[in-house]
């Protein structure tokens, strides 16, 4: 009858090993899961293209993703001090004065922006640089 027992554990404890044998490489072999870096980390990539910038293909995309939730027409009032930055017309005027650089850039004297957020990285303030060096224009 003991023998019967050992058999018995002995399956069981063999049957075990088996199962979490098979578990640990269906774990292994899931683990082993390959990505692009430039598809799961997009800024990553390290050019900076500023050989043809523009207001509508370069400028305002950036304005778009990190001023306008304070920034834009229907926002501004609210939370960006009024300052809108949604049209070129408005842009512009920022622009010439010296303030939307000052405060990209976080100049002394000028409220840094994007406000509560970290300083653009260097690639996206000379796209602004450029574009204001080139006369703010409308294309």
């Amino acid at each position: 009858m003991i023998q019967n027992k050992i058999r018995l554990w002995a399956k069981i404890k063999g049957s075990v090993w088996s199962a979490s044998g098979i578990l640990s490489v269906v774990l292994i072999a899931a683990s082993c899961y390959y990505d692009s870096e430039e598809f799961l980390y997009p800024e990553i990539n390290n050019s900076c293209d500023t050989s043809n910038i523009t207001f509508s293909g370069s400028v305002s995309p950036i304005l778009s993703q990190y001023c306008f939730s304070c920034h834009s027409n229907n926002t501004a009032s609210a939370y960006g001090g009024n300052i809108k930055l949604e049209d070129y017309a408005d842009v512009k005027t920022h622009a010439e004065d010296g303030k939307l650089l000052g405060a990209i850039q976080h100049s002394p004297g000028y409220s840094p922006m994007p406000k509560g957020a970290g300083k653009l990285n260097d690639c996206k303030i000379s796209i602004f640089q450029i574009w204001i060096e080139n006369g703010v224009p409308d294309n």
